[in-house]
């Protein structure tokens, strides 16, 4: 099963919303569509599934163009962020009711409602109606339901969002298998790059409704094409300033510079962007290659094993995060340090070019 995008764009009361965009999204693996809210990965979604018109190109399924067919007659199956169900249905009905439309025989809804039902644990409660359900139980009951409909294609769209977060790591980990070995195309949305890590697959970058980059997820974490790309896929933010590069010198213009190595040495002199993701900005220094910089704290956060400072330097918001609990004041000049073996380096144009 293949869903293609070919030059799709969408357009709303004479604002762009998705510029064109070409993707092609298999079955065998989650693809992930990742960016800040606003980005356009609903209004994507929303194009493959037929909720919203095409201002101009092409949307396929297995060759076949779907452009102008029907959400219904795409095959499609969509959860949201919000727990859509029927409330006046009961748990069984709510699972079963795509399989009733479609006209499905009594005892093949029964069959596909109770192996769903197994699947996410559903049993017990296929006679309670939704309100009498807990919030992760309702998600649940919506993704039975798409599992039940075996559509060609599945679009999640943030459905962990509004879960607490025991209940989301719960589900994050059983979605890869749900869908495994169904045949569906699964895309999931999400706006935070853990999330995407950790459901692998093939990642869509999304900034301004545009695929910045697509491919292997771990492949685009580790190497992003240009700047735009490293900013969505890091969280907290990725940490970025101007540098100056002479020789085999770079230098910021807060004073702070270190000698380049590798393919950054070899890069001709001139400007450039430096990025650095904030869990190789630490206080303690750890390896040969740390820059010390220094800055004043704005504000710090504890969560769990790792402390975080937001920090000046020069003109820049940086962040540091690092394991174990430091201390930190806020308003003081404070020693970090960058791990520079593991900086990016960008035209000003914004290119990967180390």
């Amino acid at each position: 099963m293949l869903v293609e995008l070919k030059e799709a764009t969408k357009t709303v009361r004479g604002i762009t919303h998705i510029k064109p965009t070409s993707l092609k999204l298999e079955t065998g693996h989650f693809n992930v569509l990742l960016g800040q809210t606003g980005s356009g990965k609903t209004s994507l979604i929303k194009l493959m599934a037929g909720l919203d018109p095409l201002a101009s190109g092409q949307v396929f399924m297995d060759g076949q163009d779907v452009s102008k067919l029907s959400t219904q007659k795409r095959k499609i199956s969509l959860v949201h962020q919000f727990f859509v169900n029927y409330p006046h249905m009961t748990v069984f009905e709510n699972i079963a009711s795509p399989l009733r439309v479609a006209g499905m025989a009594k005892s093949e809804i029964e069959a596909r409602v109770q192996e769903a039902a197994d699947i996410l644990q559903l049993g017990p409660m296929l006679k309670r109606r939704p309100q009498e359900l807990s919030g992760g139980q309702q998600q649940r009951c919506a993704l039975a339901r798409a599992i039940a409909k075996e559509s060609r294609a599945v679009f999640l769209d943030e459905p962990l969002a509004n879960l607490d977060y025991k209940l989301r790591e719960e589900l994050r980990e059983q979605l890869p298998e749900l869908f495994a070995g169904r045949g569906a195309v699964v895309v999931y949305a999400t706006s935070e790059p853990e999330e995407a890590l950790l459901l692998g697959g093939k990642t869509a970058l999304m900034d301004d409704g545009v695929v910045t980059q697509f491919g292997t997820t771990a492949d685009i974490y580790r190497r992003p094409e240009n700047l735009t790309a490293a900013r969505v896929f890091s969280d907290p933010p990725i940490n970025s300033a101007e540098i100056v590069k002479a020789g085999q010198t770079a230098k910021m213009a807060t004073g702070v510079s270190w000698t380049l190595d590798g393919v950054a040495a070899g890069l001709p002199d001139g400007q450039y962007t430096v990025a650095i993701r904030p869990h190789h900005v630490t206080p303690i220094s750890a390896t040969p290659n740390d820059v010390a910089i220094d800055g004043k704290v704005l504000v710090t956060e504890l969560s769990g094993s790792e402390s975080s400072a937001h920090f000046q330097l020069g003109d820049d918001g940086w962040v540091s995060l690092a394991h174990g609990v430091h201390s930190y004041e806020i308003g003081e000049d404070h020693r970090f340090y960058m791990d520079a073996s593991q900086a990016y380096y960008f035209t000003p144009d914004g290119r990967l070019v180390a």
